[in-house]
């Protein structure tokens, strides 16, 4: 029976874009008799485990994946035995680090590594020095391939050239369009919860709360779009470091009154943050390599308002799913929502062809299929 070992560099504290994948592939799994062990950085919350759980699945836990310690090692090592997997698929570690090696010498047949790493802004391709390069393909030799999840962050793994381009594959994050349908009441929900007037539209984004994420752009913004339209609630769902600094930030702008701070959602889908939502923005700064809220408003009929930046425009069509504005643009970010706020029409336009776009391109159940055709698990019998 095939075993795939998928270790996630992150804390499951949320039913997320990286735990709907998680769940998705161990349901294909199943229906290949094969073995899903999900090894986070962290032990599930319970309504996660709850999620997670299926018959084929194991969870594990491996503190600390992203240092290379002799401990983090032994660890891997331990879990390694314990299953002897026949895949490994290695998401928010490094890419150089000694884990395909690890893999290799317990028996692994095949090792991935699935790039999610956004860029800072203004990143410039190239290829790396020599002696980088050298080091990287030594290090990286036991890799199968590495997945990127857009076009632009393939081109940025690819113009490195630290490992041959054969082994750079291109699959989408993906999203799972039906959660946010399950409950045709969630929106009005999600506004009661927070007290929301009925009378204001919601502009969300949702976001950890740090400097890269354009918070203070959208707070620039959002007092240019009150100035003009004070029937607006801005809602920022997530946390971060930044937090206290952005909510003392719009007080000084006198409009905290028409912002709404959710903190962390455990399950923005399910909890109706994109169904409340009349428009949703991502105004990053940095190269965001994806962009998991975008394909959730788009696959949940919501216009878009993002930055030109990374991967986003592969995501977002100007003029047909939503809007993109350069980074750092307050000015053009309040004006691409008040054109929405003001035109209905326009919003339902925008949803329901950002709709069919993340149908067709970020579908989670087709994205998932299209993994496993590369790990070689196809429909034929494994055992």
């Amino acid at each position: 029976m095939t075993t795939v070992l998928s270790l996630f560099g992150i804390l499951p504290n949320k039913i997320g874009g990286q735990e709907a994948f998680a769940r998705e592939l161990s349901v294909q799994l199943a229906k290949q008799s094969c073995q899903s062990v999900l090894c986070f950085a962290g032990t599930p919350p319970d309504h996660v485990r709850d999620y997670l759980a299926l018959s084929n699945v194991t969870l594990e836990m491996l503190k600390t994946p992203e240092r290379m310690e002799y401990s983090v090692l032994r660890d891997f090592g331990v879990i390694l035995r314990r299953h002897k997997p026949d895949i490994v698929h290695l998401h928010y570690v490094g890419f150089l680090s000694w884990y395909p090696w690890l893999a290799r010498l317990c028996g692994t047949r095949q090792v991935y590594f699935t790039d999610h790493t956004s860029r800072p802004a203004l990143h410039v391709l190239k290829q790396a020095p020599l002696w980088k390069r050298i080091l990287t393909r030594t290090i990286n030799c036991p890799l199968t391939s590495v997945i990127s999840v857009s076009a632009f962050g393939k081109r940025c793994m690819t113009a490195l050239d630290v490992l041959p381009q054969n082994r750079f594959h291109l699959i989408y994050n993906s999203v799972d369009t039906s959660r946010g349908r399950r409950d045709p009441d969630a929106g009005v929900k999600f506004r009661r919860k927070y007290g929301i007037p009925d009378s204001r539209a919601i502009v969300t984004q949702v976001s950890w709360l740090i400097p890269e994420k354009g918070i203070s752009d959208l707070l620039e913004a959002a007092a240019l779009v009150l100035s003009q339209n004070p029937e607006v609630q801005f809602v920022v769902v997530g946390d971060g470091a930044s937090r206290e600094e952005y909510v003392t930030l719009a007080t000084t702008m006198q409009i905290q009154e028409h912002l709404t701070w959710t903190g962390l959602v455990q399950d923005p889908l399910g909890e109706g943050v994109y169904a409340a939502a009349d428009i949703v923005c991502q105004v990053s700064r940095w190269e965001e390599v994806f962009g998991f809220t975008i394909a959730e408003a788009m696959a949940c009929g919501r216009p878009v308002v993002a930055t030109e930046v990374g991967g986003i425009p592969e995501l977002v069509q100007d003029g047909q799913t939503g809007f993109l504005v350069p980074r750092g643009a307050p000015d053009q970010i309040a004006d691409r929502i008040l054109a929405l706020t003001h035109d209905a029409d326009l919003r339902r336009r925008f949803g329901q062809a950002g709709r069919n776009v993340a149908a067709k391109r970020f579908d989670l159940e087709q994205n998932v299929s299209q993994l496993l055709g590369l790990y070689g698990l196809d429909g034929r019998d494994h055992h």
